[in-house]
């Protein structure tokens, strides 16, 4: 095989202008730029800012027309079969061979020689990483390559997300667009990651639309490659980027490959690995697994509008999983754990991760009888969410009934008193004034392509039941004492961009309407009291606190895995470890006993009471702050701090 290739350069020489997809498979293929030496420096500085799009594979001295890492007896004056000539930046024409270039010096547009002592003897190569590297190993795998079932060259598109400049060089990512069938996504996923030569794993999969890219059917370099049924628009970062950098930063003359026409070397595929089954199937942790595999991101659909889905390695996952098994636990004994859906809390911390703008509502007036009838569950799991949250740059804003706006003012004033919160959280109430309400307190000036919050989450929130009234446990009716915010959760299903999540321990909290068939089956008094305002994402715990915490604590280890990392910056950015300083944070943003525990005193010395017993004392639930609240909370936290991993 290797021969083969050999000889396919050689005859390059010869015959010329064929794209390079799926031919000669099981061979990286490269790039190729070609830039004065003055460029050279800062070129490589910014490959190394953006190894995604641009993973260097050689850069060859100045005038040198070889490349022997890479390849035996090569030419990259005549080895591709299709170049592209620049001048001043602009694309002026293509050739089949850049031999002239190494005798003349031709002028530019503008009259001028391009440069002064003949142009390749001042020009140095910069051979990068390709994504058709990887294309044999997805067939291997089972996965359709459609550009190859259908004949044509790759789609590429230039998106709207800035590449890290360098020097004169900035550019737009581009980005190859595969389409792989939805059940396939993990096998993809995986057999790209193993090849980070050829730009690992993807940086988006889902609504070309969050890259900027406006219609498939209309790409900026290759050809259209049409989605079967059941099909999902995959996006890899591509080394058609380093045109787009040329293009922008004019150089007097340079060079590139035409896109498709790649230069062939000898390096087998680096993808060795076959695909492990995905993450829900065989025993989470099972102690025989290949520690190797644990940073291999697994695959989840995070939103349906826009369709998104999200990367995460599998020891991220893993640790999720523990957390969501920790709160499920039920001491109160309320048959909570009939209520657990797989994955709630992982794919609500994913998409709370791709969120910019979060509004958190918490609050359930159980206690009618009492000024003020809230519960001490709901409000400690609200602040450790919006702590972590904005320690992650997200903007946060509190949703708050009219008649608990002062409390809740006062408990905000006395956490960033004490230092569990950084800064106040802006907190706002909600009133249904016409129909359009919801809609204009969620979009700016009411446009539903506008949203102001692409988040909504709500903890320990009463919520609506099938009557249009809101119940506690017991069944009292506490309608009196709740403004709708529920509209809010209802409105958000038709607008997209905005994702939903709901806590609860009980099912009539808000956001439990996704589970209300089994709220009301399995609940006591469920056919009264179940919420039916759905959440995309239910979150279930033993107590309602405890899921604000495994949220908080599941933020971290998303931020702390490279894989979910890299897909967030789309491959951009240095890869190197996270500043200790910004680790540092995070881990102090973390919930904590010594935390919880002021809290949970705040809010007793401010009346709240116990939402089972209706005692004014330190236990929520009436479950006692110690042992059982601090018990689940170092818990939590022993599996967060124990698997931080900090090279991005």
């Amino acid at each position: 095989m290797l021969t083969a290739v050999r000889a396919a350069r050689r005859s390059l020489r010869h015959f010329r202008s064929f794209s390079n997809s799926a031919i000669h498979s099981g061979y990286q293929q490269a790039n190729v730029v070609i830039l004065p030496r003055h460029l050279a420096d800062d070129f490589e500085v910014f490959c190394r800012r953006n190894p995604a799009p641009l993973p260097l594979l050689y850069r060859s001295q100045t005038g040198q027309t070889s490349c022997p890492p890479l390849a035996r007896d090569a030419d990259i004056r005549t080895d591709i079969s299709q170049y592209y000539v620049y001048e001043e930046g602009c694309p002026v024409k293509t050739v089949s061979s850049l031999q002239f270039y190494s005798t003349h010096a031709p002028r530019t547009a503008s009259g001028q020689q391009a440069v002064h002592h003949g142009p390749w003897s001042d020009m140095i190569c910069f051979y990068l990483g390709c994504s058709f590297g990887f294309e044999d190993r997805l067939k291997k795998a089972g996965v359709p390559v459609r550009n190859v079932e259908q004949g044509t060259n790759v789609s590429m598109y230039r998106t709207a997300v800035p590449c890290i400049p360098a020097a004169v060089f900035s550019c737009p990512l581009v980005v190859t667009m595969r389409p792989v069938p939805a059940g396939m996504l993990d096998a993809a996923v995986e057999v790209t990651h193993l090849n980070p030569l050829a730009h690992g794993a993807p940086v988006h999969i889902g609504d070309p639309a969050l890259l900027g890219i406006q219609d498939l059917s209309r790409p900026d370099y290759g050809e259209q490659v049409q989605l079967q049924p059941g099909d999902v628009p995959v996006f890899w970062a591509c080394g058609v980027t380093a045109i787009e950098a040329i293009i922008n930063s004019k150089p007097s003359l340079a060079f590139s490959h035409s896109p498709g026409c790649m230069f062939l070397t000898d390096i087998p595929d680096s993808c060795s690995s076959s695909p492990t089954p995905p993450p829900s199937e065989g025993p989470v942790g099972s102690p025989s697994m290949d520690h190797s595999l644990e940073l291999i991101p697994f695959c989840f659909l995070v939103s349906h509008n826009p369709l998104l889905y999200s990367l995460a390695s599998q020891r991220a996952v893993e640790k999720i999983r523990q957390l969501a098994t920790i709160i499920g636990e039920d001491p109160g004994q309320r048959g909570i754990q009939a209520l657990f859906v797989q994955d709630e809390l992982l794919r609500s911390c994913l998409a709370l991760s791709h969120a910019c703008s979060v509004a958190i509502t918490t609050g359930f007036p159980t206690h009618y009888m009492h000024s003020p009838p809230d519960e001490t569950d709901g409000p400690p799991g609200a602040i450790a969410m919006a702590t972590m949250l904005l320690s992650l740059g997200k903007q946060v804003t509190m949703v708050t009934d009219r008649r608990a706006f002062e409390m809740n003012q006062a408990l905000i004033n006395e956490a960033v008193r004490t230092g569990v919160l950084k800064t106040a959280i802006p907190l706002v109430t909600f009133e249904a004034s016409s129909p359009d309400s919801p809609l204009h307190f969620l979009c700016h000036d009411g446009d539903p392509s506008k949203p102001r919050y692409d988040h909504l989450v709500a903890i320990e929130r009463t919520g609506r039941a099938r009557d249009g009234n809101y119940y506690n446990m017991r069944g009292v009716n506490i309608k009196h004492l709740v403004d709708p915010i529920d509209d809010l959760f209802i409105a958000a299903k038709n607008i997209s961009g905005i994702v939903t999540t709901g806590v609860g321990d009980g099912g009539n909290e808000l956001g439990m309407g996704k589970l209300k068939d089994k709220v009301e089956e399995l609940m006591p008094n469920g056919g009264l009291i179940a919420c039916v305002v759905p959440a995309d994402y239910a979150i279930t715990a033993g107590v309602s606190n405890w899921g604000g915490y495994a949220v908080a604590c599941g933020l971290y280890l998303l931020h702390t895995c490279p894989s979910h990392q890299r897909y967030r910056k789309k491959g951009l950015g240095f890869e190197h470890s996270i500043p200790q300083e910004e680790l540092q944070d995070w881990t102090a943003n973390l919930p904590s006993v010594d935390k919880e525990e002021s809290i949970l005193s705040t809010l007793v010395r401010f009346g709240i009471r116990s939402g089972k017993t209706g005692n004014l004392a330190m236990e929520v639930d009436g479950l006692t702050f110690h042992p059982t609240h601090s018990d689940i909370i170092t818990r939590l936290l022993e599996v967060t701090r124990g698997s931080t991993t900090t090279s991005l």
